[in-house]
């Protein structure tokens, strides 16, 4: 009794948190079906108008391919480091490696705003900012000890004698590395790929600091925005969550698959 009693409570806090996130996230979805132009009740007729708006906006076509390119660069390019730093953990003992995994952890760690300024000011003294490519650059950064930290989760579940026998068998280490580590790991790397693809493509500050005129879709958004109520943004903003969220369930539930079927 009493353990169903504190079940009851851990489901209502949960189903509380789940509101208190989604619902102003809701809120945006509906009213970008609204005709009226101003979000309030009631709500006015149904109405595909602002998504007409959008689509047939060149300025938002160009900023959501630009933002396509940039989370998938910056997926490729993050994955990729992440899966290096989290081998090396996996693989090696070595002298400062408690500052190494730390340096290797702390860009999430810094506020956005101090990341945004650091990387504008680096990359305007090497005059490569106002570039996609700096875009990118600046969300690998970013988004690479995501998956790292996916990634070394993985590695911690894999037996270690498993690579040690493939070298007994007569494989090198890249042998190893693509016969043994990848297929492994290959859950998580895909995880990664789509969480940090998911964080790149609806991340606004970096962007915003380092993208000049290559404007993503979070830098449009925000420059709609900016001293006036524009209904578009609803619409833009239902089209940026539903692509998060749809990279962000597809990594949780291939990990997870992955994860039951070598539980079975």
């Amino acid at each position: 009794m009493r353990d169903s009693g504190l079940r009851w409570i851990l489901w209502s806090y949960l189903a509380l948190v789940f509101i208190f996130v989604f619902s102003p996230i809701l809120a945006s979805v509906i009213f970008s079906f609204n005709s009226q132009r101003f979000p309030t009740i009631p709500l006015g007729e149904f109405s595909l108008e602002w998504y007409e708006a959008i689509f047939s906006d060149p300025e938002v076509w160009e900023a959501a391919g630009r933002s396509l390119l940039v989370s998938c660069c910056t997926a490729l390019l993050a994955t990729f480091i992440g899966f290096c730093t989290a081998y090396t953990d996996f693989r090696y003992n070595f002298r400062f490696k408690g500052a190494y995994l730390a340096l290797a952890l702390l860009p999430p760690t810094i506020p956005l705003i101090i990341m945004a300024l650091a990387m504008l000011a680096w990359l305007s003294r090497i005059g490569a900012s106002g570039q996609v490519w700096s875009i990118i650059l600046a969300h690998t950064v970013l988004t690479a000890p995501f998956a790292m930290a996916i990634i070394r989760l993985r590695l911690s579940q894999m037996d270690e004698s498993l690579e040690a026998a493939a070298w007994n068998l007569g494989a090198d280490e890249w042998a190893a590395m693509r016969h043994v580590i990848v297929p492994f790991a290959k859950p998580a790397i895909i995880s990664a790929l789509c969480l940090t693809a998911a964080v790149s493509f609806d991340e606004f500050a970096v962007a915003w600091f380092v993208s000049g005129l290559n404007k993503t879709i979070p830098v449009v958004i925000l420059e709609i925005v900016q001293g006036n109520i524009d209904p578009r943004v609803n619409a833009i903003g239902s089209f940026v969550f539903l692509t998060s969220m749809t990279l962000v369930v597809a990594a949780q539930l291939f990990y997870m698959s992955k994860q039951n079927k070598d539980a079975s």
